[in-house]
């Protein structure tokens, strides 16, 4: 009822009902009064990534399969590019993985705020391969190669072989050094293989490299599915050496990792979810084995971690990666957390991180949650930040934003906001705050707040139209005093749709 009618029905009815109304009034003012600028009912909310849980790692897009790399202090995860399918009505379909051709990546050096790095374009006409046709479930590894880091990015065509990029950083640019797949059906030792995929790649102490791969179930060969291969690489990481060798998993269905801790090699994959025998092995679960040689022989150990519908209330296939970060062991793994939560649980997988446990050469079941991990480190807000890093988030996305593929924020309209997790101010409060800022539609603002969305507001950027809107610009303004560790939320106000672009922000002593 607009306030309008309800001073009309108030001047014509001097009764208990209009007392009523002119309470209702009252009210309505108030709340109107209370809330211009600063209104968090406008705000949207954030779905599957819900603050304080770390899990999963991102809420904005999908990324499944995860590819586990540490490099120079810093987790860097490649995932399979889940693109949600619609029917010609707009209907979600289930995830049929044929248009799958890029590669996500994601970066963090505390494992609970990510950097969006973008999608390499690896398969297709478009892509780097463009002899592949997809781009599934990757495998990454580096090697010092005449002195430098060279980084080695493989992945699946569908279920039909294995390819191999490679760059000079973890971000690229990427190169197909053999025109053609390195692992295919003319491989020796890959017959009995159903599905030629899901590689993993260990590079040993002693330099030489290996690569996991295969899966599939023929009818009637649940138990012993005889389809994991293991095969040594070449010295350059784009060859491989001699015939693949098999890898005795039981109820093998997919997902190849491979670990070396302690001199021991743990071959780790995911159980298939065909019939069992009595005592048989949870379906669609991460099983290990272990060895004293890379290649065999392996002797079944146990279950590291159960299928996501344990957990989660929503199954589907399972992947992982078993990878060490500043002295602890974590497993990524993959769950349909985000589908579920949009009501769109058709195999659209999101990234996950838990700690494991191993002790005496015993990996300990790991229970998925999505609480997550703890953060390693506080996060710096003096250095000069990319904009599509946070932890938490509602409402934005992001896209390349120039050619040299740097990401930026994008799609912000009113209400959206990003949130970083423990952010470090120190004992020397900051005076100002800067942001990169481009392609201005109209008057907006970055509201900056502590502790919570509602929390303590200690600035506001206002962003107005000049000169050229698509440059980028800088632009300041000044905080008031904080001190100490904090979330830090930034939210969006303005009117309109696409209010701005937003590269970068800065703090400043």
């Amino acid at each position: 009822m607009s306030t309008k009618r309800i001073l009309q029905m108030i001047l014509s009815k001097k009764n208990l009902t209009s007392l009523i109304l002119l309470f209702i009034l009252i009210f309505t003012i108030s709340t109107i009064t209370t809330s211009k600028g600063d209104d968090t009912s406008l705000l949207k909310k954030t779905i599957g990534k819900i603050p304080p849980n770390g899990n999963p790692l991102i809420s904005h897009k999908f990324g499944a399969d995860p590819a586990v790399l540490v490099y120079k202090d810093r987790v860097y995860i490649y995932l399979t590019n889940d693109i949600v399918e619609y029917d010609k009505n707009g209907n979600v379909l289930e995830n049929s993985y044929s248009k799958i051709n890029k590669i996500t990546v994601i970066s963090s050096e505390d494992l609970v705020n990510w950097t969006d790095h973008g999608e390499i374009e690896v398969a297709g006409p478009n892509g780097i391969a463009k002899w592949a046709q997809n781009s599934w479930a990757p495998a990454v590894a580096y090697k010092k190669i005449d002195g430098k880091d060279k980084f080695f990015l493989y992945f699946a065509n569908n279920a039909n072989g294995i390819g191999v990029l490679t760059a000079d950083t973890p971000l690229g640019p990427w190169t197909d050094p053999l025109g053609r797949s390195l692992i295919n059906w003319a491989t020796p030792g890959v017959a009995g293989v159903v599905w030629l995929f899901d590689p993993a790649v260990l590079v040993d102490d002693d330099g030489r490299a290996y690569i996991y791969f295969g899966g599939g179930v023929m009818p009637g060969r649940e138990e012993d599915p005889n389809t994991a291969r293991v095969m040594e690489l070449g010295s350059d990481m784009i060859s491989v050496v001699g015939t693949a060798v098999p890898i005795p998993a039981p109820y093998m269905f997919e997902d190849s990792g491979i670990n070396k801790i302690n001199n021991i090699y743990y071959y780790s994959y995911c159980t298939n979810f065909g019939p069992r025998k009595p005592g048989g092995l949870p379906l669609g679960a991460i099983a290990y084995m272990t060895s004293k040689n890379p290649m065999g022989p392996w002797e079944y150990k146990g279950i590291i971690l159960k299928n996501p519908g344990n957990f989660f209330g929503v199954g589907g296939n399972n992947h992982h990666q078993l990878f060490e970060f500043k002295g602890k062991w974590y497993i990524a793994y993959h769950a349909q957390t985000l589908a579920r939560a949009l009501g769109i649980a058709k195999g659209y997988r999101s990234p996950h991180i838990n700690e494991v446990q191993i002790e005496n050469g015993v990996i300990k079941e790991v229970f998925a949650d999505y609480k997550g991990v703890p953060q390693v480190k506080n996060f710096d807000p003096y250095r000069i930040v990319e904009a599509e890093t946070y932890a938490w988030c509602a409402g934005i996305s992001t896209k390349k934003a120039n050619a040299s593929n740097n990401i930026c924020l994008t799609d912000i309209d009113n209400g959206d906001w990003i949130a970083l997790s423990k952010v470090d101010f120190g004992n020397n409060p900051p005076k100002k705050f800067k942001a990169a800022i481009a392609n201005i539609k109209g008057k907006g603002y970055i509201e900056i707040r502590i502790d919570s969305i509602d929390g303590k507001k200690i600035g506001t950027l206002e962003i107005k139209p000049q000169g050229n809107n698509s440059s980028w610009i800088e632009i300041e303004t000044s905080v008031d005093e904080v001190k100490g560790v904090h979330d830090l939320y930034f939210i969006f106000r303005g009117e309109g749709e696409s209010l701005f672009d937003f590269d970068y922000w800065q703090f400043i002593k």
